[in-house]
Order: structure tokens, then C-alpha cells, then sequence
């Protein structure tokens, strides 16, 4: 089957610093990113804004998106991005600033485009503004609750003495409501773009206009990496000949390595007398499992995050692929399951 292509939501109080980061993760070569930019009001000012994309964006204007009467205009964006023409590596939904994370994630996991997957949902915090605008002290904003990943934008605009104090108490109160939450300091939006999708090659596509290179040349000339440096983020990958434990799998599926934000690769196992082949994707707690075929020869895993420990990380993929010595049928069908689940 068709890969499916993971969407990911963009969210954020208004002024955040969405559009910023979506443009720094446009920067990343050979990465091919469908975008669909969704404003409130008529004019589709954003768009003017988003600058770096080497594909068409797809905008939908007329009010907040999980607000519209007709909702067919998501689908119609996503159909169109994931056409396999265009062979993209992911798409990203960037939400008006009145949109609610929680209406936006539960669209995209509803959708009826066969074509595409969740991907996350990225939530960007003013760091400056956060509890002048978005907490008032009572309970903390359930805006978090649905987020894989939080960003803690506009760090370098906190004074120095009050900083550490202020973004360990933002991040508190976002772990009030959603405790196993990925959190990223940052500013300028500078977010490595590993966390959030994978890169199809290592320099710009040739059959595409250099867009993206353009605009890292154009932001290089102003020396922006002497301001805010870029944060990278950490990887652990294993591979394996044969097929594995399914029940190790799912132990790992369940349990990723500690600051493990993605984990993503293909599996082989065996079950009811011959080798299935899976591919699994993993966003913060979101899980994604589909069958592909031929089963592949081997095993592969991959961990990023931005805490990761790559030893640690190493170990833990070691063990889930470990050689299904006596297959086990049990372990095989919840794999399945999951993939069913998943659709």
C-alpha cells in the first residue's frame, strides 16, 4: 500500500509565533511539505506570509477552521496535497489563532482522505505573553490536553534574571493537564525539523525551484543563527535481519525511550504460519500501525527527540526487535489489531 502522509496541526494563541516556525521548518533541503493555511476572515493574509514552500499551499479562509459549517474544504486541501503526484513527506495545518487544538486534531484524525495519517499536534506558546493572554491563574488552558508537542517560543525575550523561573512555571502548568507532553524551549521558532517530519534527501529536490534555499541564504545574510541558534534534536536507529517479537513491539509501541518524540520504521513478524510486515509511526502518544507487503526481510527502528539518550535509546530498540525465537500467534493478532485501529 501507499504510505500514508502524516498531517500535523499548527496551533497557537494568536501571535505565537506560528507562521515563524512553519517557515523555518519550510528551510529544511529535501524536504517535500504540502501546507494548508487556514486564516480568520476573508483575506488569506497568512498566506502572503508563508514563504520557503516548494509545493502549492492549499488556504482556506472565511473564519476559524473547526468553527465552519462545512468542513468539506479540509478535506478537499487534503486530498489534493496527498495525491501521490506530488510525493509529499508530510503535510502541516497551520490554525488560525482562534482555533481550538483539540476541534482541529479530531478533523484530521476523522478525515475521510485514505491518503493521510495524524501526525501531531503542535501547540506554540508565547513565552513573554503566556500569562498575561492565555493563563489567568485558575485552571491551566485544556488547549494542552490534546497537544504531542508544546513550544516554549520567544525564550530570548525573557529577562535574564526571571527566565529559568518563568518557563519552569509555564511548563508546569501545561504538565497539569497533559503530564507526559514533549516540551521544546526555542526562540524565533527554530524547532528542528526532524521532530516534526522525515527529509526525502540531503540537498533541495532538482526538479523544484530552490525556494527554500532562497530564503536560508536570504535569513544567513542576516546572521539570524548569531541570535538564535538552532536546537537539534537526537537519534537511535536499529536494524535487525529476520523477523521479530511482536510482543516486544508492542511493549516498545507502548512505552517508547525516554525523550523519544517520534519513533517511526518497518517490522517483520511472524505469525499464523507466515511473515507479515508492518509499518509503525509514533508522535508523542499517538500511534500509528499499517500493514505493508511484500513483508520486509528485516527490521528497522528509528527514536528522535530532543532529550533522547541515543545509547539508552539504542538499547530499548534492541530489545523490541529481538529474533522471534518461537512465534507467537497471540502477540501477532494485538499487532494487527493495532493496525486496524489504526485505520
Amino acid at each position: 500500500m501507499t504510505a500514508r502522509v502524516p498531517v500535523t496541526a499548527l496551533t497557537g494563541h494568536l501571535g505565537a509565533g506560528k507562521t515563524t516556525l512553519l517557515n523555518h521548518l519550510l528551510q529544511r533541503p529535501g524536504a517535500r511539505i504540502g501546507v494548508i493555511v487556514n486564516d480568520f476572515g476573508d483575506i488569506n493574509v497568512d498566506a502572503g506570509l508563508v514563504t520557503g514552500q516548494v509545493d502549492e499551499p492549499a488556504s482556506i479562509a472565511g473564519g476559524c477552521l473547526c468553527c465552519l459549517e462545512d468542513v468539506s474544504g479540509l478535506d478537499d486541501a487534503l486530498e489534493k496535497l496527498s495525491h501521490p503526484r506530488l510525493a509529499l513527506d508530510a503535510i502541516v495545518v497551520e490554525a488560525s489563532g482562534l482555533a481550538e487544538p483539540g476541534a482541529l486534531a479530531q478533523m484530521i484524525a476523522a478525515s475521510a482522505v485514505p491518503r493521510v495519517r495524524p501526525g501531531g499536534v503542535i501547540d506554540v506558546i508565547d513565552a513573554v505573553e503566556y500569562f498575561a493572554a492565555l493563563d489567568d491563574g485558575g485552571m491551566p488552558p485544556a488547549r494542552f490536553a490534546v497537544a504531542t508537542l508544546v513550544v516554549l517560543n520567544k525564550c530570548d525575550r525573557l529577562p535574564d534574571e526571571t527566565r529559568e523561573q518563568t518557563l519552569a512555571a509555564i511548563e508546569a502548568r501545561v504538565r497539569e493537564v497533559n503530564p507526559g507532553v514533549h516540551l521544546v524551549r526555542t526562540s524565533r521558532g527554530r524547532i528542528d525539523p526532524a521532530l516534526v517530519h522525515d527529509v526525502a534527501l540531503a540537498e533541495d529536490p532538482p526538479d523544484q525551484l530552490p525556494l527554500a534555499a532562497l530564503l536560508r541564504a536570504e535569513r544567513a545574510e542576516r546572521h539570524d543563527h548569531e541570535h538564535a541558534p538552532h536546537l537539534h534534536a537526537a537519534s537511535a536507529s536499529v536494524r535487525v535481519d529476520g523477523p521479530v517479537d511482536p510482543d516486544a513491539v508492542l511493549a516498545l509501541l507502548a512505552s517508547p525511550p525516554d525523550g523519544a518524540y517520534r519513533m517511526k520504521g518497518t517490522v517483520a513478524v511472524d505469525g499464523s504460519g507466515r511473515c507479515h510486515g508492518y509499518v509503525v509511526n509514533v508522535v508523542g502518544r499517538q500511534v500509528h500501525v499499517a500493514a505493508t507487503s511484500p513483508a520486509p526481510t528485516g527490521s528497522e527502528l528509528v527514536a528522535i527527540g530532543m532529550g533522547l539518550d541515543a545509547d539508552a535509546a539504542r538499547a530499548r530498540l534492541e530489545t523490541a526487535l529481538a529474533p522471534a525465537s518461537d512465534p507467537n500467534p497471540g502477540g501477532h493478532r494485538r499487532l494487527d489489531r493495532l493496525r486496524r485501529l489504526s485505520d
